[in-house]
């Protein structure tokens, strides 16, 4: 296929349908996927989407790809946002069939589940928590941690969370909380002062994490207002894609999306010296995705324009975050 689109210090972005990418890059030279594909919604979007009784068939296209072209230490994260059934207010259960088909018939593995909490969401569906206050809002994505092994890198002290005041009290002063040495817990853990006062540099994280995703003053969003382009409406938060790469990869790893959009992904790859690719089937929003990498409107109009054009360009070195 041809090029149209942008490469910079680490990776590449590229307009194009996945299934043909994917189909270009070697076997087993993957070591995370990373991406949110569009959601199985009743009401269609603008960034396109399918209705919940084809999308799992649809999605388990790309899974097989994704199995083959992944190293045996490699990881699949996937961020699935919730939907109701047609016409009842009851919630559709095709999050788990995804999860089901992977592991059953293209051989992944549930490393673990992740819920990711976006407390800025809005009050959805509308029809029953705004009109007729029947549930609760939607506030909560699953995002499957898919792996070919029950043994994928990773490493959970790259994502330590920061000490609570409470615990940096405690490891400060352990006689104040730890009376007695060897006391027994109700859960059966064993108090003592050697291994509740350690200074590990921070807490091991829960799989429910909490990013809000209210950007509004964003590089890539201040040049979609200035040059007057659509940014992509369904941006993931970036703290949730540079949990994941930090999580599960080392520098020098390659990272795919391959339902790019507006490319967090790919710029939190690049931030964090990971190699990259990108993928994504609407041209304007891969044009619009060089936001993200330069900061000046001429430069990101030029980019936008040539890309739009059909070329495939080289975004130098001095504007780009390293």
């Amino acid at each position: 296929m041809n090029k149209v689109g942008y490469v910079t210090r680490f990776g590449e972005c590229l307009e194009g349908d996945s299934l043909d990418r994917l189909a270009e890059l070697k076997d087993g030279s993957v070591n995370l996927v990373m991406t949110s594909p569009p959601f199985a919604l009743l009401r269609q979007k603008s960034y396109g989407n399918l209705e919940q009784t084809e999308y799992v068939d649809w999605l388990i296209k790309f899974a097989k790809l994704v199995y083959a072209k992944l190293s045996d230490d490699g990881s699949f994260v996937l961020d699935l946002g919730g939907a109701y059934n047609r016409g009842e207010p009851t919630y559709c259960l095709y999050q788990f069939r995804v999860l089901i088909r992977f592991c059953d018939e293209v051989g992944f593995r549930l490393a673990q589940p992740f819920y990711w909490h976006n407390p800025s969401a809005l009050p959805s569906p509308i029809e029953w928590v705004n009109k007729r206050k029947l549930r609760a809002k939607n506030s909560v994505n699953t995002v499957w941690w898919f792996s070919k092994t029950s043994h994928p890198k990773a490493n959970v002290t790259k994502v330590l969370a920061p000490y609570s005041n409470r615990m940096k009290q405690l490891i400060a002063n352990p006689d104040d909380f730890v009376k007695e040495e060897g006391v027994a817990r109700p859960s059966g853990h064993v108090m003592g002062k050697a291994s509740w006062t350690k200074n590990n540099g921070g807490a091991i994280p829960p799989n429910l994490l909490q990013f809000a995703n209210s950007e509004s003053n964003s590089q890539y969003l201040r040049l979609c207002k200035e040059l007057k382009m659509k940014g992509h409406p369904a941006r993931f938060p970036s703290l949730l894609p540079e949990f994941f790469i930090k999580f599960l990869t080392e520098e020098g790893d390659l990272v795919v999306d391959i339902f790019g959009g507006s490319n967090t992904t790919g710029w939190c790859a690049e931030t964090l010296q990971r190699r990259w690719k990108s993928f994504e089937i609407d041209r304007e929003y891969v044009a619009t995705s060089t936001f993200r990498f330069l900061s000046d409107s001429k430069g990101a109009k030029s980019a936008f324009d040539a890309i739009m054009a059909g070329k495939y360009i080289t975004l130098s070195a001095d504007t780009l975050p390293l």
